[in-house]
């Protein structure tokens, strides 16, 4: 059964481009894996340092035996405590719909 992550984050201040420049490395690289979905990272209007990041995958079991472990992830959760105020803010969720536009995008 799918499972979709909701993390949010409190990132330092002037941490925010290292953030970034981590994280993307290790959302190119998810990409590319089997049981990927999808990812999208938002952040909030009112305050560039607080963000949220929401990744579905194909199985929880997965997540927690294998994609935690991958190479690509060591630096990026390395990081973490130089560049977050405090500990991420996860939740776990089950999709049970999903929806996107009807028009296409270029």
């Amino acid at each position: 059964m799918p499972v979709t992550y909701v993390i949010r984050f409190d990132i330092l201040p002037g941490q925010r481009d290292r953030f970034i420049a981590l994280l993307n490395g290790v959302l190119d690289a998810m990409r590319h894996e089997p049981m990927f979905h999808n990812a999208v990272l938002h952040a909030d209007p009112e305050n560039e340092n607080h963000m949220m990041l929401y990744e579905t995958w194909e199985d929880h079991q997965d997540v927690l035996d294998v994609q935690l472990q991958r190479p690509y992830r060591q630096a990026w959760h390395a990081a973490l405590a130089d560049l977050l105020a405090g500990p991420r803010d996860i939740s776990i969720w089950h999709p049970i719909r999903s929806d996107r536009s009807a028009q296409s995008r270029s």
